[in-house]
């Protein structure tokens, strides 16, 4: 297996984040395996899977727009790892996270800033998300 180029890994974040926060929930959705999980102490339940994982996105942008808010999603500091570590066929990407509102005329906030933990596979002839684990900055280590 070819681990991907950091173009690779820096296009397909910056692809997800912008699918989200435009409310494409079903291509956001279709970026994870077919039974794809999210992971994240903001929400109470995992997410699992591909219909799951649509209406998560969908219910994230249609909050926002509720709020009369623009959420943005920030992913930096990406740092791709394949090596003896992993156990599975694939590669293990952590990376910084934000997520940025900002008021319709007004001002923009950090709603959270968090570490996400990737496990990208190959899927359907493309990299794609089996397992997304985030961390809010504030939990425990």
């Amino acid at each position: 297996m070819d681990i991907p180029t950091a173009s690779q890994i820096h296009q397909f974040y910056a692809r997800q984040s912008h699918l989200i926060d435009s409310g494409r929930a079903r291509e956001w959705a279709d970026t994870f395996t077919p039974d794809g999980e999210f992971h994240s102490p903001t929400y109470p339940e995992p997410v699992v899977g591909s219909a799951a994982l649509a209406d998560f996105a969908a219910g994230f942008h249609r909050r926002a727009a509720e709020q009369g808010e623009v959420h943005r999603h920030v992913v930096t500091n990406v740092w791709v790892r394949s090596d003896e570590e992993v156990s599975f066929d694939g590669v293990v990407v952590e990376a910084y996270l934000q997520v940025l509102a900002t008021t319709v005329g007004g001002s923009t906030r950090v709603l959270r800033m968090t570490t996400l933990t990737d496990h990208l596979v190959v899927s359907e002839g493309r990299w794609s998300v089996a397992r997304r684990e985030v961390r809010r900055d504030d939990s425990p280590a």
